[in-house]
């Protein structure tokens, strides 16, 4: 089963090992071996900045960046870039596995539309707007007090602006309000790209039902997010079980069109996990066969879904 994947932080792991770890192969939950033996399609790599240990975030974004396109390039034969539906389609044809770059936290922008230029010349295709502080384009899901606050001015500026451009608007860590001011003036499909139902698991960073219905209204996707606080009561770890009843919920709230997935790999411990890694994707296939999905609906979750919003959204 072909597998595309809306979030990791391998980027940000590799960084902090200052060269002991390569993108080839490593000890984290994504390298390119298990990007291979789990049949990637595409990873969406994040440029993860904490604003509070970075002063200058968008020096840091670039310094990350750099990293980034320099694993690319020692492994020019395995993966490669993607910045379109049309980049995608030639990965593929040509065996590579996709490797779309995002920014997990606008505030990275500085308050700069220049900067978002900056990035989208990178090759940047998705910026998730929050993480967990307020920033100059909105405020985060990280705390209840946040969730009546949406987006500024300069907010909705970045989300048309990314429209404009082919950019992928992500409201995962946007709070409530944030989302539905998201949902009102975007013109093209958004995502988020790692959160689950809350419903299921009453956790802030979670959709509620109605969210969840909207975003498939609008031809958006919410990718299944592995991290255990937001799958299940269960301490210590991210149960298949929970991932899919997760998924049955999602489905069942807003049809099996806005369902993908957004593992979270190398963000959260692998020893909290049941699937320690990209490798072990198979897991997640052979439970959601056991419970009664069709081959053609998860082929939906796993890549169809967000290979129809790539094609949507990106020019």
């Amino acid at each position: 089963m072909h597998i595309i994947d809306w979030h990791c932080d391998t980027i940000l792991k590799l960084w902090r090992s200052e060269g002991k770890a390569a993108l080839s192969e490593n000890h984290l939950s994504i390298d390119l071996e298990k990007l291979q033996a789990g049949h990637s399609l595409a990873q969406f790599f994040a440029v993860f900045i904490d604003l509070e240990s970075h002063p200058q975030p968008f020096t840091a974004f670039n310094a990350m960046a750099d990293l980034f396109q320099q694993e690319l390039a020692q492994n020019s034969g395995r993966i490669a870039l993607a910045r379109s539906v049309a980049e995608l389609k030639a990965n593929r044809d040509s065996g590579y596995i996709s490797a779309f770059l995002t920014i997990e936290d606008g505030g990275v922008l500085e308050g700069q539309m220049e900067n978002l230029y900056q990035a989208y010349e990178r090759g940047v295709r998705l910026i998730t707007l929050t993480w967990n502080y307020p920033n100059e384009i909105g405020y985060p899901n990280h705390e209840w007090t946040h969730q009546n606050q949406g987006l500024t001015g300069f907010g909705r500026e970045v989300a048309a602006e990314m429209n404009r451009l082919g950019m992928i608007v992500d409201v995962s860590h946007l709070s409530d309000q944030g989302f539905y001011d998201v949902a009102q003036l975007s013109s093209r499909p958004f995502v988020a790209s790692h959160s689950n139902a809350r419903s299921i698991t009453g956790h802030s960073r979670n959709l509620t039902d109605e969210m969840i219905r909207l975003l498939a209204e609008k031809g958006g996707i919410t990718g299944l997010n592995f991290c255990h606080a937001f799958l299940g009561e269960d301490p210590a770890t991210s149960r298949i079980e929970d991932m899919v009843r997760h998924i049955r919920h999602i489905v069942n709230a807003g049809g099996i069109e806005v369902m993908a997935l957004g593992t979270d790999f190398d963000g959260i411990s692998s020893s909290q996990l049941e699937i320690e890694h990209m490798g072990e994707i198979d897991k997640l296939v052979q439970a959601l066969e056991q419970s009664g999905f069709t081959s053609g609906e998860i082929e939906k979750i796993c890549w169809r879904n967000a290979w129809r919003v790539i094609q949507d959204t990106m020019m």
